[in-house]
């Protein structure tokens, strides 16, 4: 396991059991899946996780508890996480988006309010269903982990897939759930960001126009809006992110992953 990949942990426990789990400091959500019952009246309970991409190498622990009536049953289980060897590369993008004014911090800072509001709207059930799909039918670049220097100055980690989408491509949901966010902002432009339960968000940034709503339910392929240039850029594309519970993991492991018949 490397820093930004994203888990699937699956217990088996008894159909009526209360499941809490904790892994580098985030509570881990446990949802049953019902169609993989025992006959013996348990069934696979399951957690969406992840390592953040900036993660730290080396050990971690997950910690399980299972309650059931009067009993408790806790286990641990040793996990190492090894390091990502992503690549450092430079682009050149206007300087206020290296070095902000006064106005512009202020703009960011109230930015960064108004995200901590969207993430905490979670639902606190699965709101996705089955396997996630690419947002746009165009070839991504092997950029998430990348280290950027933004004129020759190393300002962040990439946190996120970008697509090499031309202007005015339809930009669709990743799977089901619920905006949170459809807004302009500073750094990332025209941006949607959707919940899909239980801390795991999909975000969708340089749009052209949006077309959805917060609060608006969309199915996967759901069109959110058109692909665009806003935003810290250097020319239309989409950025595409995957957050659980703050921590930033990559699309395209995501991508990967069978997620189908889970609920």
């Amino acid at each position: 396991m490397v820093a930004g990949s994203p888990e699937l942990i699956r217990v088996v426990a008894p159909r009526d059991a209360h499941i809490e789990g904790e892994w580098l400091g985030r509570k881990l959500r446990f949802f049953p899946d019902h169609e993989a019952s025992h006959a013996t009246g348990h069934e696979a309970w399951y957690a969406l996780a992840g390592v953040d991409v900036e993660a730290a190498a080396g050990p971690s622990v997950v910690k399980i508890a299972i309650h059931h009536h009067d009993s408790l049953r806790e286990s641990t289980e040793a996990i190492t996480i090894h390091p990502a060897h992503y690549r450092t590369t430079s682009i050149t993008v206007a300087p206020k988006f290296v070095e902000p004014g006064p106005e512009e911090q202020k703009q960011i800072a109230a930015e960064i309010e108004i995200k901590k509001k969207a993430y905490a709207g979670t639902a606190d059930h699965p709101l996705w269903t089955g396997n996630f799909a690419a947002p746009v039918p165009a070839k991504a670049t092997d950029s998430f982990g990348t280290r950027r220097m933004l004129n020759r100055k190393l300002a962040s980690v990439h946190k996120g897939m970008d697509f090499r989408a031309s202007m005015g491509t339809p930009v669709r949901a990743g799977n089901t759930g619920v905006v949170v966010l459809a807004q302009p902002l500073y750094y990332e432009g025209n941006c949607v960001i959707v919940d899909h339960g239980l801390g795991l968000m999909s975000l969708y940034m340089h749009f052209s126009r949006i077309d959805v709503k917060p609060g608006q339910r969309v199915a996967k392929g759901d069109r959110l809006g058109l692909s665009g240039a806003t935003g810290r850029v250097t020319g239309p594309h989409l950025h595409w992110a995957i957050r659980w519970d703050g921590a930033m993991l990559d699309p395209a492991k995501l991508l990967r992953m069978n997620l189908n018949g889970l609920q």
